[in-house]
C-alpha cells in the first residue's frame, strides 16, 4: 500500500515536471513565431513606395498594429494547440470525464482588462495619425478634382496659377508642398485613390469632399477610381506627377501660354472677346 502511494506521488511529480517542460517548449516556440511574424511584416513590401508624409504615418500605424496583434494571434493559437496536445484523449479514456474546474476570477479580469487597454490604445494612436494627416497647414495649394465616367480632371485656381484657372487631365504637384484636394463628381460615386500617398476619399455627387496630401518624393504615381462606377471603371485612372517647384512653375506657365493662345484663336474666329480661363486640352494632348 505504501509502495502504491509512493508510486502515485512519483507519477504526479513526473507529470508535473513533464508538463512544465512542455509549457517551456511551447513558450519558446511562441516567441520564435512572434519574431518570425514581425520580421515577415517588415521584410515583405506589402505596399507601393511611400510618396507622401501621410504615407509614412499610415505605414507606421500599420506596423504598430501588426506588432500589437501578432503576439495576440500567436497566444490564442498557441493555447489552443497546447491544450490539444497536452489534454487530448488517450486510448482507454473514451468514457472518462475531465477533472471539474471552477472559473478563475483573476484570469477573467486579466483577459478582459488587457484587451480593453490594448484596443483603446490602438484606437487612440489611429486617431492621432488621422488627425496628423488631416492637419491644416498655413500654406496649402487648393486643387479641384472632378470625377466623371470615366476620367478625372483637375482644376488649378488663380490662387495657384497666378493667372487664369487651368483645367487639366494630368495632375502635377510640387514636391514638399501641402495640397488640399476639393473633390466633386458629375455623375455617380467615385473614389479618388492615390496608393503611393495612402489616401482615398469618396467623390459623391452633390457634395464636395476633401483630403490633404504632402508629396515628398519625386516621380510619377497612379491615381485610380477605387469604387465600381460603371463599365469603364477599370479605365478611370490617371498619373500624378510629383515634380520640383521649378518644374511645377514651368508647367503652370506652359499651360497658361497654351490656353491663352488657344483662347485667343477661338475668340478671334468668333466674337473677338477675351477668354475666361484655360480650357481642357484634348485627351491626346493631355496624355502627351
Amino acid at each position: 500500500m505504501e509502495w502504491t502511494g509512493a508510486h502515485s506521488a512519483r507519477d504526479r511529480r513526473d507529470g508535473s515536471v513533464s508538463r512544465r517542460r512542455s509549457l517551456t517548449v511551447a513558450m519558446i516556440l511562441g516567441l520564435i513565431a512572434i519574431a518570425i511574424g514581425i520580421w515577415i511584416s517588415y521584410e515583405i513590401h506589402w505596399f507601393p513606395v511611400e510618396a507622401s508624409t501621410q504615407a509614412k504615418n499610415t505605414d507606421r500605424l500599420y506596423h504598430v498594429l501588426v506588432i500589437a496583434t501578432i503576439p495576440i494571434f500567436v497566444l490564442v493559437v498557441g493555447v489552443i494547440l497546447y491544450c490539444v496536445w497536452q489534454f487530448r484523449m488517450r486510448p482507454g479514456e473514451e468514457f472518462k470525464d475531465g477533472p471539474p474546474l471552477h472559473g478563475n476570477t483573476r484570469l477573467e479580469v486579466f483577459w478582459t482588462a488587457l484587451p480593453t487597454v490594448l484596443l483603446l490604445s490602438m484606437v487612440g494612436y489611429s486617431f492621432v495619425v488621422l488627425a496628423h494627416n488631416e492637419k491644416k497647414h498655413a500654406h496649402e495649394l487648393q486643387i479641384g478634382v472632378t470625377g466623371q465616367q470615366f476620367f478625372w480632371s483637375f482644376q488649378y485656381p488663380p490662387s495657384v496659377t497666378g493667372g487664369a484657372e487651368i483645367n487639366s487631365y494630368q495632375l502635377y504637384l510640387p514636391v514638399n508642398e501641402t495640397v488640399h484636394f476639393n473633390m466633386r463628381s458629375k455623375d455617380v460615386i467615385h473614389a479618388f485613390w492615390i496608393p503611393a500617398f495612402r489616401l482615398q476619399e469618396d467623390v459623391v455627387p452633390g457634395i464636395t469632399t476633401h483630403y490633404r496630401a504632402t508629396p515628398d518624393r519625386l516621380g510619377d504615381y497612379p491615381a485610380v477610381c477605387n469604387l465600381l462606377c460603371g463599365v469603364g471603371h477599370s479605365l478611370m485612372r490617371t498619373t500624378v506627377h510629383v515634380v520640383t517647384q521649378a518644374k511645377f512653375r514651368e508647367w503652370i506657365k506652359s499651360q497658361l501660354s497654351a490656353g491663352s493662345a488657344g483662347g485667343a484663336a477661338s475668340a478671334a474666329s468668333a466674337t473677338g472677346g477675351a477668354t475666361a480661363g484655360v480650357a481642357l486640352p484634348s485627351r491626346g494632348q493631355a496624355s502627351g
